[in-house]
């Protein structure tokens, strides 16, 4: 070949193969582009990771994967659904089984027989009352209900019943039985072991109590400032006199009001009157001294708002 020719043809395979890196460096500045576009679209966080990487490295910013978030219904208690049972088993008899009370229980209970109750027997209970709940595995639970009778007898039931994954359906898995009630359960020391005397807290007490409860005046006059309680409407009493107040504190028990903002927690023992008798009630309440007086900043039972006394 002569050489002019192959210097030709040289020079153009050298022009062919920098075309070529050319090219290739091109298509990785477009790249490098767009990965620099999909990461300021993606966040701060794939923004630097593609700044980092340098041009020459594309990497694709990782979905973010969706969080799975459980919900697990919270087991339904099905004390009403047990109560409602011995109820309606309580008042059925086999004798007729087509009563609404016999076709309650078949609804409820398939499996379980109805009792067979005498001519001559006593009438059925005033009251049914579930009064314990004890979850076992597998959905299972164990009902204690007491049947309190007109004649002053008190019965305990156990029943079991059956409750859904989702807690919206129950059933009754087998004959109620009868059981020994709740034990009495250990009670802590009084922590009111200070004696108020006849004074000026036992009288903001006792009128605070008679506006409360029968009336007596506004109540907001024996509020602290910033505390809001509605008083018992209507009133259902005529009367309120107190019979006993103890404190926490032993300011309460102090002969003159102690300085402002000293406050003292105390349990009002009180008789109410209407016309149908007398009733022994007792209070819980928090008291604040301000400007000479007591006031009172908190009534225990939660119906005082606007966060209590300031």
């Amino acid at each position: 070949m002569p050489p002019g020719k192959q210097a030709l043809e040289s020079e153009a395979a050298g022009s062919m193969a920098a075309g070529a890196r050319l090219e290739k460096m091109r298509r990785r500045v477009r790249l490098s582009r767009l990965a620099l576009f999909t990461a300021i679209a993606a966040g701060p966080v794939a923004l630097g990771v593609a700044v980092m990487s340098g041009p020459t490295t594309v990497a694709a910013a990782p979905g973010a994967k969706p969080t799975a978030v459980r919900t697990a219904a919270a087991a339904a208690d099905p004390a009403g659904y047990a109560q409602l049972f011995i109820g309606a088993w309580l008042r059925s008899s086999a004798d007729d089984s087509t009563s609404a009370q016999a076709r309650l229980v078949q609804s409820m209970a398939p499996g379980v027989d109805l009792p067979e109750t005498a001519s001559d027997a006593q009438s059925a209970p005033k009251s049914v009352t579930a009064v314990r709940s004890a979850q076992r595995d597998g959905g299972a639970w164990s009902v204690t209900v007491a049947a309190q009778y007109a004649d002053g007898r008190l019965r305990y039931y156990t029943v079991p019943v059956a409750a859904a994954r989702d807690g919206a359906s129950f059933s009754v898995t087998g004959a109620p039985g009868v059981v020994a009630g709740p034990a009495r359960a250990e009670v802590a020391r009084s922590p009111y072991r200070v004696t108020v005397p006849d004074g000026d807290l036992s009288s903001a007490v006792g009128e605070f109590l008679a506006s409360y409860l029968a009336g007596a005046g506004e109540v907001d006059r024996y509020l602290s400032p910033g505390v809001t309680l509605a008083p018992v409407s209507p009133a259902p009493y005529t009367a309120v006199a107190v019979q006993q107040v103890s404190a926490v504190e032993d300011a309460a028990a102090a002969e003159r009001v102690p300085a402002d903002g000293t406050k003292v927690r105390v349990l009002a023992s009180v008789e109410a009157r209407d016309t149908a008798g007398r009733w022994p009630l007792a209070y819980e309440l928090t008291l604040k001294a301000r400007s000479g007086r007591w006031e009172v900043a908190a009534l225990e039972s939660g119906t005082a708002r606007n966060g209590g006394a300031r």
